[in-house]
């Protein structure tokens, strides 16, 4: 039996894509348990989404082929939020507003922030917070 693994994944979907019902054909053909982290999926427009699949890696490999089918780009990186250490005043605006803790004071004698990657859920809120723009979005 196949070792089962999670991966956090960004998609892409192009502007005529966003009506097709993916996400069922994840669940229901290629057995794969999906949590939706941040989603932007519209018919008018381009659309994302941010997402956690838990399946194993042939399941996902081959849901990913099927995917890719329908013009959407798959990042595997699943980075949607990134943090420019060089801009960071650790001013510690963001902080408070991280829901996961992702963003935390890692040494309270130097309110050094720290950034936790694996815990990031993209909610974007350090983005809207953050004065120095050390906090950006890939969207």
């Amino acid at each position: 039996m196949s070792e089962t693994v999670t991966k956090k994944l960004m998609l892409f979907f192009p502007k005529c894509e966003c009506e097709k019902p993916i996400i069922y054909h994840l669940v229901k053909d290629y057995n794969l348990v999906v949590n939706v982290y941040r989603a932007k999926v519209t018919p008018e427009e381009e659309g994302f989404l941010v997402l956690d699949v838990t399946g194993t890696e042939d399941d996902i490999h081959q849901a990913m082929e099927y995917v890719k089918t329908f013009n959407v780009t798959v990042n595997f990186t699943g980075k949607g939020v990134t943090r420019d250490e060089d801009r960071c005043t650790h001013c510690g605006a963001c902080v408070p507003q991280c829901p996961t803790g992702a963003l935390h004071i890692s040494d309270a004698a130097t309110r050094q922030v720290g950034y936790n990657e694996a815990d990031c859920i993209e909610c974007m809120a350090c983005i809207r917070v953050c004065p120095f723009v050390a906090c950006a979005s890939a969207f």
